[in-house]
C-alpha cells in the first residue's frame, strides 16, 4: 500500500497507513488511492469518549486487536484486516468504555463474514448483546468539508511501539472529511479525512466514523499524523443488510 498504513500493530493491533484509515487492530488510518502495507492504529490526542453504548473492543486469541461496533443483537461490524487471520478465535468486550470491563461475546463458529473486495467484516456473536446499537447512515449523512467523529481504543503514542500505549478508555477525535470516494486498504470506496483534534492509529482499525449521529465509516488506514481513510459503509449497506439484517 502506498499512502497509508493499516491500523494494526503488535499483538494484533491493526490500521493501515497512508490512505484514509488504517485497518482496525492496532495502527492508524490515513487517506490514499492505493491500499497501505503496514497494519497498525490508535487515536492520537483527541479526548475520552463519554457516550458510546455500541462500542466493542475486539480481541483475537485473547490479545487486543481492533475497535468495532455492535449494530444488531448478534452482529458486530469491523474491518476485514482485523479478522482475516484470526479464524473464529475472536471476541469482543461490549457495554463499557473501559476495554477491561463490559461483557464478553465470542464469535460463533463460522460466524465471521468477510466482504469479498473491501475492508469490511461482520462477526456473529454467541449470544445477544443488550446495548444500544450503532445507527447506520446513508450517503446523505456525510459530505466533503464535514467535521466528523472517529472512535477507538487504539494507540495514543507515536514515540514507541503502538502495542505499548493502547488506550484503556475509548477515545474520540474530530477529523475533517476531504473525500467521500477515496479508497480503503483493499481498494473499496472510503471516506478520507484530515486531522482535527486527533488522528486514528494502530488498534483503532475497525472502529467507527460518525457523521450527524450515524455511523458512516469503518477505520481502515492512517498515517498517524495527518490523514486517515475509513471504508464508506454507506456504499455497502446492501451487503450489511443481506448478512446481518440491518
Amino acid at each position: 500500500m502506498s499512502l497509508a498504513r493499516v491500523l494494526t500493530g503488535a499483538a494484533g493491533l491493526a490500521l493501515a497507513a497512508g490512505a484514509v484509515a488504517m485497518p482496525a487492530q492496532a495502527a492508524a488510518p490515513a487517506p490514499a488511492p492505493a491500499p497501505a502495507s503496514d497494519v497498525h492504529t490508535k487515536i492520537i490526542d483527541g479526548r475520552d469518549a463519554t457516550d458510546a453504548p455500541w462500542a466493542a473492543r475486539q480481541y483475537n486469541a485473547g490479545q487486543e486487536a481492533c475497535s468495532a461496533t455492535a449494530i444488531a443483537p448478534e452482529w458486530v461490524l469491523t474491518a476485514q484486516h482485523c479478522v482475516k487471520d484470526a479464524g473464529d478465535d475472536i471476541s469482543f468486550h461490549v457495554g463499557s468504555l473501559n476495554k477491561n470491563e463490559g461483557e464478553e461475546f465470542k464469535a460463533k463458529p463460522g460466524g465471521v463474514h468477510i466482504h469479498d473486495s473491501v475492508d469490511l467484516a461482520l462477526v456473529q456473536v454467541d449470544h445477544p448483546m443488550n446495548v444500544q446499537f450503532a445507527p447506520l447512515g446513508t450517503a446523505d449523512d456525510v459530505h466533503n468539508g464535514d467535521t466528523v467523529q472517529t472512535y477507538g481504543w487504539g494507540a495514543t503514542c507515536t514515540d514507541q511501539p503502538e502495542a505499548n500505549c493502547q488506550a484503556t478508555n475509548l477515545k474520540v477525535a474530530d477529523v475533517k472529511v476531504t473525500d467521500t470516494a477515496c479508497t480503503d486498504y483493499r481498494g473499496g470506496t472510503a471516506v478520507c479525512a484530515e486531522r482535527g483534534d486527533g488522528i486514528p492509529a494502530g488498534g483503532d482499525s475497525g472502529g467507527p466514523m460518525f457523521a450527524n449521529g450515524k455511523q458512516v465509516g469503518v477505520a481502515s488506514t492512517s498515517d498517524r499524523q495527518s490523514t486517515t481513510a475509513y471504508n464508506n459503509i454507506t456504499q455497502y449497506r446492501d451487503w450489511i443488510k443481506q448478512t446481518a439484517g440491518v
